[in-house]
Order: structure tokens, then C-alpha cells, then sequence
């Protein structure tokens, strides 16, 4: 059976006035075309959960040299509009003890034969 490659691993990265998404390449190969999908956040405003009202767009990275890292910018929309850095909501894709994340990073590649390549990472599980 052929196994589906999982090259990447994540974390989160703290400042004092940022957090930011650490990729790594855990091959040894360069990775192209790599992009982090929008994750669209649940809604904590509407009862029951509603249209999102938020997500975060990171930006893409061109290549990734073997075993090398990245810390990939991202910014958040809220209701269609660019948010400033205060009301970032990265911070809520972070584990927090007792609680299960319904997010998930999903990533694609190009891998060195020009195949493109998805990974999914559950986010706090």
C-alpha cells in the first residue's frame, strides 16, 4: 500500500506581542509551492454556532529546504475585512488543556517530481 507522505509538522510561536505558524520540512527533499488553506473559525457570537465570521489567510512559501523551518504571516478577516493585529484570532487555534479543537491545517506541496500533495494536521487533538 502506498503511504500518503506527512512532511510537515507545526508550531506555534510566542512573542510578546505576536503568535505566528511554524512549519518544518522533516524530509530531505525541497518543498514547493507550499500553502497553509484558510481555516474558517467558528462563530463564538451567534448561539449554537453560525456563519463564520472570521477566518486567517496565511501566506504561501515558495520553496522549503530539507529539515529547514518557516514562520508563515498570516492576518485575519473579519466580516470581509482585514483585522488589525489586536483583534488576531490565531491564538484560538492553540491547545488549550481539556478542550478538543475542531480546526485542522491543511497543507499542499509540490513534491520534487511536480506532484502536487496535501497534508491534513489535526490542531490540538
Amino acid at each position: 500500500m502506498n503511504q500518503i507522505p506527512k512532511p510537515f509538522q507545526f508550531s506555534f510561536v510566542d512573542d510578546e506581542a505576536n503568535i505566528a505558524l511554524e512549519l518544518t520540512n522533516t524530509t530531505d527533499t525541497t518543498l514547493k509551492s507550499i500553502e497553509v488553506l484558510t481555516i474558517f473559525l467558528k462563530d463564538e457570537v451567534t448561539l449554537g454556532g453560525g456563519p463564520s465570521q472570521a477566518h486567517i489567510r496565511f501566506e504561501g512559501i515558495k520553496s522549503m529546504l530539507p529539515r529547514a523551518k518557516a514562520v508563515i504571516s498570516h492576518r485575519t478577516w473579519i466580516n470581509g475585512k482585514p483585522a488589525g493585529r489586536e483583534n488576531d484570532q490565531l491564538a484560538r487555534l492553540k491547545v488549550t488543556s481539556g478542550v478538543a479543537s475542531p480546526y485542522v491545517l491543511d497543507i499542499s506541496w509540490e513534491d520534487g517530481d511536480g506532484r502536487t500533495r496535501f497534508q491534513r494536521i489535526a490542531v490540538g487533538h
